[in-house]
């Protein structure tokens, strides 16, 4: 066979669809592909995630596979991109403490936020969205940062703004899985609190303070979710103006739905930052995703420790772990008007994320894979605590101000 007939051949199988009628089994995939030995997801076989040729992603109902081909897929072929069972996902739990014996604040001053302060970035002009459990936006030091969508009247059943969603003054909830409790988790609200918790209203000190929050949640109180609602809430944080998407989850199943909704924010120009997981394991051999999906938009982050070394517990990989941030004893705000301190690199993907809000408000034109490279070629890098990350450091924010300076002068 000549050079030609294999490229032909090559061509063939990467874009099946130029080389064989579209059909419903085509669309529709029931295997989970990109890592079969690490998608452990749960299927929902009477749930489905469509992405439409436009790039939208909806979930639909059906009685089973074979009804939905016919009833659903075959009518609306040529519209409709790929078809997935939706999948359960569970929230990696994370470590809380009542008290602790280090500064509050150590993780804020070991990263050097004062520097940007001192220069006048605060994140101020920067929504990051919180892709998450359930954010507290009445608790003292969120509720000024919580990002008001002002084409929705709150509380009247209405959806005002014809966004698909009804009543979504203060973010949105996803939530399709029932949950075990009726306690909110406090899970995103700690997170959120990390990113942009106002020191003015109590002990926590958001690493960017005048950052706004677009609340999406998608976990239940139980911790409980499924990639479907994931993939809405990632979708409508985009469409409400995110730059920075903070994903403090993992153990989704590798279904290639979620690999293209966070291809759709890379084409839209949004980073993603990641949480690497807490299982002390290298995911570049034993892959966990989101964490592995490796794109030009995204940053995966492992935990540091109040002494500057990698936590035992988080997962690490010089390949697909890009930098290390502060993620023991880190206090936070959770429901209820309080806080709490936890570990987990759920906790130090937000310092990234509130560091990426102050980059670009200090220089508003960047493009995600500049406040990546800036993030990544400014760590500190401590002979004898090196981490196991793609970068062998810990973030900095006086440095990444810095190298962003000369990559967008």
């Amino acid at each position: 066979m000549d050079v030609q007939k294999i490229l032909s051949a090559v061509a063939c199988v990467l874009v099946f669809t130029a080389c064989s009628k579209k059909s419903s089994d085509s669309v529709f995939s029931d295997s989970t592909a990109l890592d079969s030995a690490a998608c452990m997801g749960q299927a929902i076989k009477n749930k489905f995630i469509v992405q439409w040729e436009d790039g939208r992603f909806t979930v639909e109902s059906g009685s089973d596979a074979d009804s939905f081909k016919k009833e659903f897929i075959e009518p609306q072929l040529q519209e409709i991109r790929r078809v997935e069972f939706d999948r359960r996902i569970q929230l990696e739990s994370t470590k809380e403490y009542a008290t602790s014996s280090v500064s509050d604040s150590w993780g804020q001053s070991m990263i050097k936020t004062s520097s940007a302060y001192s220069q006048g970035f605060y994140g101020q002009g920067v929504k990051v969205a919180v892709v998450d459990a359930y954010v507290d936006v009445t608790h003292p030091q969120l509720a000024g940062r919580i990002a008001v969508n002002s084409g929705e009247i709150p509380n009247n059943g209405i959806d005002d703004d014809r966004n698909g969603v009804v009543d979504d003054y203060y973010g949105a909830s996803f939530v399709s899985v029932p949950s075990s409790t009726t306690s909110p988790s406090p899970h995103g609200s700690h997170v959120a609190g990390i990113i942009a918790a106002d020191s003015a209203y109590g002990p926590v000190n958001g690493v960017a303070p005048r950052a706004q929050i677009i609340p999406a949640q998608f976990i239940a109180n139980d911790g409980g979710g499924s990639l479907g609602d994931a993939v809405l809430a990632l979708q409508y944080a985009a469409n409400r103006g995110a730059k920075v998407i903070n994903a403090s989850w993992g153990g989704a199943p590798c279904v290639a739905s979620l690999r293209n909704a966070f291809q759709e924010l890379e084409r839209k120009g949004i980073l993603v930052v990641v949480a690497a997981g807490n299982d002390g394991r290298d995911i570049d051999i034993y892959p966990e995703f989101p964490a592995s999906f490796d794109l030009s938009n995204q940053i995966t982050v492992a935990a540091s420790s109040v002494s500057d070394f990698m936590t035992a517990w988080s997962n690490s990989g010089f390949n697909l772990v890009h930098v290390a941030a502060p993620g023991e004893h880190i206090l936070s705000t959770i429901p209820g008007a309080t806080s709490t301190y936890m570990d987990g690199t759920s906790m130090a993907a937000p310092f990234v994320s509130g560091t990426a809000a102050i980059l670009w408000s200090a220089k508003p034109t960047a493009t995600p894979q500049q406040i990546k490279a800036a993030i990544q070629q400014s760590v500190d890098v401590t002979s004898g605590h090196e981490f196991k990350v793609k970068t062998r450091g810990r973030i900095n924010i006086q440095k990444a101000l810095q190298v962003l300076g000369q990559l967008v002068p």
